[in-house]
């Protein structure tokens, strides 16, 4: 297994944090699940520092290689200041009570106007 992470620093982007989850909610989120070779996609944001990011698990290198449904580059303008990927020494999940991790997060927590 394969983890790949990225993060951005949004400053003179032309995106914030917001433009992003209207792309995560309209877009990127119901492409994502259809990635073959991805386990597990989780984005990520940084109100205070205005950065946004991803972390990525992939079941083999082999995935990893594959074409991504991503606008992200094109939409910041610029490349992460952060991409880096890692092999995966130990997975575990613990005990919960939410079934499915998908359509879970702040991008589909909050009220918000239709794109």
């Amino acid at each position: 297994m394969r983890v790949h992470i990225v993060w951005w620093d949004l400053a003179g982007s032309g995106q914030t944090i917001e433009s992003l989850r209207a792309y995560l909610r309209d877009e990127s989120v119901a492409a994502f699940s259809e990635v073959p070779g991805l386990r597990l996609k989780t984005w990520l944001s940084d109100e205070e520092t205005n950065r946004w990011g991803a972390v990525l698990l992939w079941e083999t290198e082999e995935a990893t290689r594959g074409p991504l449904p991503s606008r992200a580059l094109e939409l910041i303008g610029h490349p992460p200041a952060f991409s880096h990927s890692f092999d995966v020494e130990a997975v575990t999940e613990g005990h919960y009570e939410t079934e499915r991790l998908t359509l879970r997060g702040l991008v589909f927590a909050e009220p918000h106007e239709a794109s």
